[in-house]
């Protein structure tokens, strides 16, 4: 079963989705007026069951980012070998992982357009998988991480290039511009480790493979993720954590290939889905 977040005729609505279009779920629960509020108190399993049996109530729909209330959205960066290698600097694998905060506002959903900013026109994409946590928790062992996890999606963590060198130590302003990435289609449970350990994620670009590797290839497994990121901060259900992309952005072609209007990007795992986003210039 999958969960999405949805617009028809004007107005915004969660539901399941199936091969002939959505089922509201929503205006059956009130209480839960998003998906993240659902989340917030383990209800993902109460929103599947309701939606057994029930037909379709949307043929005709554009897919929302799938949670674009999330108060909290981490990336981890540069966490594959390769794209450590990618910096030609000589570096060792690091010892912590690197992180940067996005927000909500900077994402889209699926089948909508990445913006390019006219301030600038190097965005990147970056494939990734996204993990959003339904169990609160600090000082989680990484033994226990997935016992936190409620759901997977699919991340296009698009970046504006240019503006990650703004400053000297941080990366935020060039991984915020509206709209410049894309999280979805939609939330699938997370039931089994295997959803992630031997997932093989993939980025294709006009149809061209761009970024192909597996995840537990990762310098920093989504287990340990959880693990050092919940030391410092009480993990709670709701969050987002954008777990790393492979070797093969834009960025490190010479010359680079940023994404440019009518290019299409489609990321993809087998077992969650394909997130496919095209882009347009800002008006």
């Amino acid at each position: 079963m999958r969960l999405a977040t949805y617009s028809s005729d004007g107005k915004t609505y969660y539901g399941a989705v199936s091969d002939a279009g959505m089922i509201a779920l929503s205006p059956e629960f009130p209480e839960w007026p998003t998906l993240y509020d659902a989340i917030a108190v383990d209800g993902m399993q109460t929103l599947i069951n309701a939606a057994r049996g029930k037909p379709v109530t949307h043929a005709e729909f554009q897919y929302e980012m799938v949670m674009p209330n999330a108060p909290r959205i981490l990336c981890v960066g540069v966490n594959f070998p390769d794209r450590n290698a990618e910096y030609k600097d000589g570096s060792a694998q690091p010892k912590y992982m690197s992180l940067f905060p996005r927000f909500a506002s900077g994402f889209t959903g699926h089948d909508r357009p990445l913006i390019r900013p006219p301030e600038n026109h190097t965005l990147d994409y970056e494939g990734e998988v996204a993990i959003v946590i339904g169990k609160s928790g600090r000082r989680i062992p990484a033994a226990d991480a997935y016992d936190h996890i409620a759901a997977l999606t699919l991340c296009n963590e698009g970046t504006i290039r240019d503006w990650v060198r703004h400053a000297k130590f941080n990366v935020t302003q060039g991984k915020n511009w509206d709209s410049s990435g894309a999280i979805g289609p939609w939330l699938v449970p997370f039931t089994d480790a295997a959803q992630l350990d031997d997932a093989r994620i993939t980025t294709h670009v006009n149809g061209e493979l761009r970024q192909d590797d597996t995840l537990n290839r990762m310098m920093f497994p989504i287990r340990e993720e959880i693990a050092y990121i919940s030391t410092f901060m009480t993990l709670q259900p709701g969050d987002i954590i954008v777990t790393g992309t492979p070797t093969g952005a834009g960025a490190r072609f010479d010359p680079p290939r940023y994404l440019k209007p009518g290019d299409v990007v489609e990321v993809s795992v087998e077992g969650i889905g394909t997130l496919r986003n095209g882009v347009e210039d800002e008006v």
